[in-house]
């Protein structure tokens, strides 16, 4: 499944893969469910984080 992903994420990319909307994205994020970290004003998310997540909730 995520074979083909990029290491490092978008919100938006991130957004697509999840499939959920910017708020709960985001709300993943600021609980600390998801690792994120901004670079300007945009975060972006680890291909690693996002599997770790993935382990969490499944």
């Amino acid at each position: 499944m995520l074979n083909h992903t990029p290491a490092i994420l978008t919100l938006k990319e991130c957004q697509q893969l999840l499939k959920v909307g910017r708020n709960t994205m985001l709300h993943l994020i600021h609980s600390g469910q998801i690792d994120a970290f901004k670079i300007g004003n945009r975060w972006k998310i680890t291909k690693a984080a996002v599997i770790e997540y993935l382990k969490y909730v499944n």
